[in-house]
């Protein structure tokens, strides 16, 4: 498997940036490396629920977006996948700061790639864990 180069680093950093729902919640990709992505983003009030922490699909939004491009890394030009299932464990709230979210493949298969991915607030504390299967489409 071959390393990614920094201009397809930049190439999936414009794509994410360009995204308009990614954009909308302030998704900005730190890091990709061959079966590992990492996304971060800045706690503001828009992503909070009604008690004032960060809302769970902004959590889960963050965690399959990051999968997905850790998926990427491994799909040849053209190729596609789409998210079977994920589960989510939420394990902590979070209120203030950046959380970052690193998603790595577990197993790649022909079709079906199993991944996992933690999101950690900015003292590295574990706010949720996840993990996921995608399959080519």
């Amino acid at each position: 498997m071959s390393e990614i180069t920094e201009q397809q680093k930049q190439r999936a950093a414009d794509s994410l940036h360009n995204l308009p729902f990614a954009k909308m919640i302030g998704m900005e990709l730190v890091d990709m490396r061959t079966d590992e992505a990492v996304i971060k983003i800045e706690m503001r009030d828009e992503l909070r629920q009604p008690a004032g922490v960060l809302h769970g699909g902004v959590t889960a939004t963050l965690i399959d977006t990051a999968m997905a491009f850790a998926v990427i890394t491994r799909l040849a030009e053209g190729e596609r996948a789409s998210t079977i299932d994920m589960t989510v464990h939420y394990l902590r709230p979070h209120t203030e700061g950046t959380f970052t979210c690193t998603a790595k493949i577990v197993r790649a298969g022909k079709r079906i790639f199993t991944v996992s991915a933690d999101v950690e607030n900015e003292q590295g504390k574990l706010i949720a864990t996840a993990l996921s299967t995608y399959t080519k489409v």
